[in-house]
């Protein structure tokens, strides 16, 4: 049946006919580019210049940045303050991303797209790693000669190689939102594709692989004394196994000997970690432990837990270093022999905190800084860049209000970041002003941010859109919004627009975010609607004109939720599902789900079907849109079709948009502009902002 319904959206998109539609008397999804306030929206998202990674020299006297200019990312070097900056190759067209620099603050490695397109691969050109001089007139060496994808590049603290994640012929990226390869061939057996650590030596040569073929790799850390790597890795396939990897050791040259020493492997433990995941080992200064961050989460990438530290020669069982804080950890870098710094979730916020190991293993928190914004340098979620002494930190940073901009951070918890470019000066958001929301809802802290209309008039009442984030193990912090699915378009089109942390989001700590687990729908709705409830006593928001949107596991809980309550006019639901049972066996990332409904479907079919929005179609009367990617791996479009099906078969205005070759999170520019147009149209159509 997967098969048919998938060629069935290829037919219709091929076609030119992108969506189906409902009863004639629902009419169809209009066309929007001629609608001139969504294509003013879409124009004044596309202006933003994003900063893609940025690193501060070791020496803390230089920084790289790669920053968006004529669409494409290119790598400038500058000062420590941000003058004086220049860029550092003469190509056009090209891009350049994952600046890095090696321990002698002098050479600059990067990646760049110049060579041209690799055979086979998905997604843009091949990437190669270059090196340059800052000191020196030459022109950067490229160093590798790839076919695949390489990601995660690193310098060996020697400062004498350069080792990196690598899947040789790659024909998409490592990683289950990337659209995934069409399921043809004896399925889960042919055309695995396999990331592996690789090295090459800083004057180049042939690239050589660390790890073993048999193991996938996710992230991984050299030892400070360059001689071990430490990594996060499972059996293949990738996209499927990460929630079940565990955590190595073994020696960093290739011609070692010696086989990878299993630190940690979460099925085997008992307690709190037990079954869940893994992200960011660090070596301590010493090498003689490693530090982590574990806990429940949804989606690799989407990093938050408890830090734990344990023995880097395995034997022994990790310890949570942080029992009980209500804030979650992200990404972690030692700063001493018995010091982290931690970048965290704090309740929407991006805090970040010094934190002190203590004899008894527990860690105390200082904050050094918090901000109402994304923070980032473009490696790991909520990663910053550090000189050699961690007294300063290196970042970009972005809000409701606030472009993208490179920051520095003094880390003495004395002053407030600065931001040191001005890429994006005099740009203006054409949404209205963001504000935190705070509420109690059954015992839990909630919070969220709610974007006012933009013109706002507090002598108006205005319609309210619901957005629901993905995850769940994920939160909403303030960001400058780029051209895809997001809450500040509806904002710009006259909406308040809410978007709620709910439980088992980040941000209040990890029984916060177990919460809701084997409760997906339940607990954490209640949790959004009483924050509905909130709003509306304090601000101008017409309770009549309430719509709903979400994409991934917001998607889910946008079908589900109009199954529960009749209190939302219309609803736009992006790559979610409709029905835990058939998903299981659809989806190609089933991993994820026992350690949230406790169980294989086969096992505890009853956990599953209580949370399916199929099996309480007959109650819904909400207007609703479903977009999906064709070649979803991580919802896929047939769940879009049973919902959609359904809500025909009840006579409830409807209508499902599938694209074409695209996975969970759209790759290609035209996509992303075209399911915001169509999401923006949907609402204006079945919610008018303020009334008519």
């Amino acid at each position: 049946m997967r098969t048919k319904w998938i060629a069935a959206a290829v037919a219709l998109a091929c076609a030119g006919v992108a969506q189906a539609d409902t009863a004639a008397k629902a009419g169809a999804t209009t066309k929007t580019v001629d609608d001139p306030r969504i294509a003013a929206i879409l124009d004044s998202l596309g202006k933003v210049r994003t900063v893609e990674s940025v690193a501060l020299s070791p020496d803390g006297k230089h920084l790289a940045w790669a920053v968006k200019t004529n669409g494409k990312p290119v790598v400038e070097v500058a000062d420590a303050d941000g003058h004086n900056a220049r860029r550092i190759t003469k190509s056009s067209g090209c891009s350049e991303i994952g600046v890095i620099w090696a321990p002698d603050s002098r050479h600059l490695a990067f990646l760049s797209d110049c060579a041209g397109k690799a055979p086979g691969v998905e997604e843009g050109k091949q990437n190669d790693i270059n090196v340059v001089d800052i000191a020196g007139k030459a022109a950067p060496q490229r160093l590798t000669h790839l076919t695949g994808y390489i990601d995660g590049l690193e310098w060996r603290p020697d400062g004498k190689a350069l080792a990196f994640l690598y899947v040789p012929n790659a024909t998409r990226r490592a990683s289950a939102t990337a659209a995934a390869k069409v399921q043809t061939g004896e399925v889960g057996v042919e055309g695995i594709e396999i990331q592996q650590v690789a090295m090459v030596e800083a004057s180049g040569g042939a690239v050589t692989t660390l790890s073993p073929a048999g193991l996938h790799v996710y992230e991984f850390t050299f030892a400070p004394d360059s001689r071990r790597i430490a990594y996060v890795a499972a059996e293949p396939p990738g996209d499927n196994n990460w929630w079940v990897a565990k955590l190595y050791v073994q020696p960093a040259a290739p011609t070692a000997k010696g086989k990878p020493v299993t630190v940690v492997d979460t099925a085997t433990l008992s307690g709190p970690l037990k079954d869940l995941q893994m992200a960011v080992p660090r070596f301590s200064p010493d090498g003689s432990r490693i530090a982590f961050i574990g806990g429940l989460m949804s989606d690799q990438g989407s990093t938050g837990g408890d830090i734990w530290t344990v023995s880097s020669n395995g034997g022994a069982a990790p310890v949570d270093v942080t029992p009980g804080i209500t804030t979650t950890p992200a990404w972690i870098a030692w700063t001493g022999a018995d010091e982290l710094l931690v970048s965290e979730a704090a309740a929407g916020a991006s805090r970040v905190s010094h934190y002190a190991l203590s004899a008894n293993g527990e860690a105390s928190a200082t904050t050094l800084f918090e901000l109402p914004m994304t923070i980032g340098d473009g490696r790991l979620s909520m990663s910053v860049s550090l000189n050699s002494d961690a007294s300063k930190a290196a970042f970009t940073a972005s809000s409701y209000d606030k472009p993208y901009e490179v920051h520095l951070a003094s880390l003495d918890g004395k002053a407030a970041p600065e931001a040191i470019t001005s890429f994006n000066a005099g740009l203006k958001p054409s949404w209205g002003k963001a504000e935190s929301i705070t509420w109690t809802n059954e015992g839990h802290d909630v919070q969220g941010w709610l974007l006012y209309p933009a013109n706002y008039n507090p002598k108006k009442h205005y319609g309210m859109i619901v957005s629901i984030h993905g995850g769940p193990a994920a939160a909403v912090t303030p960001r400058w919004p780029g051209a895809g699915y997001g809450g500040a378009p509806l904002s710009a089109l006259g909406y308040f627009v809410f978007m709620p942390n709910p439980r088992g989001s980040y941000g209040q700590g990890e029984a916060f975010v177990q919460a809701n687990r084997k409760d997906f729908g339940y607990g954490d709705l209640r949790d959004v609607l009483a924050g509905v409830d909130a709003i509306e006593k304090s601000h101008a928001v017409d309770d009549k004109r309430l719509g709903l949107t979400g994409w991934s596991y917001g998607g889910f809980m946008t079908m589900f939720a109009v199954t529960q309550t009749h209190r939302f006019s219309a609803a736009v639901a992006g790559a979610g599902i409709s029905n835990w049972q058939s998903y299981y066996g659809q989806n190609l990332i089933d991993q994820w789900m026992k350690p949230y409904f406790g169980a294989s479907v086969y096992d505890d079919p009853g956990v599953y079907g209580k949370s399916s929005a199929i099996n309480f179609i007959k109650e819904v009367r909400t207007p609703t849109l479903i977009v999906v990617g064709e070649r979803d791996a991580e919802t896929p479009a047939p769940q879009s079709f049973e919902f959609w099906h359904a809500l025909r078969a009840q006579n409830v205005p409807t209508s499902l948009v599938v694209y074409p070759g695209e996975g969970h999170g759209f790759a290609r520019d035209a996509s992303r502009r075209d399911v915001l147009a169509r999401a923006l149209a949907w609402f204006d159509r079945y919610l008018p902002a303020t009334g008519k």
